[in-house]
């Protein structure tokens, strides 16, 4: 887990980075099909999703995320608990605005917007909390302390 500002920035980066490529990835197979081009279109998606998912994450979802786990499992609660619960409350966070941010891109604004967007909610939800809480979280704290052991970062 981060301890400072600027921590929390590079790891923002990767685990938003690792997300929103897995996450475009899957809506891409979702919506077209698997085929020969999936990881070509997927790729195309990423860096307007991943652009959006960084200001969203760092301006929007996380101060609300982080204060409203830490209120359900307590200031005091054991690292295992907030590392759940955190992201828990990220993944709730980021799958509404990204999902609406899909729809839009899907299908413009229109009358079927608010249509696609409540339909890719569960169909989000139901994959990210896993790949978050199961491959994700574990996959980049691991990278990120690998490549910066506590310390070499600075506040």
């Amino acid at each position: 887990m981060p301890i400072n500002k600027r921590e929390s920035m590079v790891f923002t980066i990767i685990m938003c980075a690792f997300m929103v490529f897995f996450m475009t990835l899957y809506n891409t197979a979702r919506i077209h099909g698997i085929s020969a081009n999936l990881l070509a279109n997927a790729w195309l998606g990423f860096p307007l999703a991943y652009a959006i998912a960084i200001i969203a994450d760092w301006f929007l979802v996380a101060p609300i995320a982080k204060k409203l786990a830490l209120k359900i499992v307590g200031y005091d609660a054991p690292i295992w608990k907030k590392m759940i619960a955190i992201p828990t409350c990220m993944v709730c966070g980021m799958v509404l605005i990204m999902s609406l941010f899909g729809a839009i891109m899907g299908v413009g604004f229109s009358s079927q917007t608010l249509i696609v967007w409540l339909y890719n909610i569960p169909a989000n939800f139901v994959v990210a909390l896993p790949l978050q809480l199961l491959i994700a979280g574990p996959v980049v704290r691991f990278v990120f302390r690998k490549a910066f052991p506590e310390g070499v970062i600075a506040r």
